[in-house]
């Protein structure tokens, strides 16, 4: 197993002027596309580490699922899909914060895929501002 996904986020608090550590991210993405039956969404979730970084994602399972774990992967996911896709990272950023200190309780960051590239995603976070760019 590689030790990163192909996806991946670094997130610094400016504020702190350090690493965002314990941050929630979600990613979502198109899952695989069965001729007639359309796409489905795939859900990934994992919370930053020491670094501020996430390497590796693991399938999201909701509150109100009945207990099903899902039991795909990343790279499974990403290998299913032909052509380009369309992804979204959603960093909790009032869980980070607390709710009544941000100003977005959500930065949104929805950027598309080439198939078979790395996607390297920084975020720069203050409680009133955020700044995103394709790293490497």
């Amino acid at each position: 197993m590689a030790s990163k996904d192909r996806i991946t986020c670094h997130v610094l608090d400016t504020t702190a002027g350090r690493p965002a550590k314990g941050l929630r991210v979600r990613l979502e993405g198109p899952g695989s596309i069965a001729p007639g039956h359309g796409s489905s969404l795939k859900t990934f979730e994992s919370l930053t580490n020491d670094d501020g970084r996430i390497a590796v994602w693991l399938p999201y399972s909701s509150e109100t699922s009945s207990g099903e774990v899902p039991v795909y992967t990343l790279e499974d996911v990403l290998g299913a899909v032909r052509g380009p896709s369309r992804w979204t990272l959603r960093f909790d950023t009032a869980g980070y914060f607390g709710e009544d200190q941000t100003f977005f309780p959500e930065a949104t960051v929805v950027f598309r895929v080439e198939e078979g590239q790395h996607y390297h995603v920084p975020l720069l976070l203050s409680p009133y501002s955020y700044t995103t760019y394709r790293g490497s």
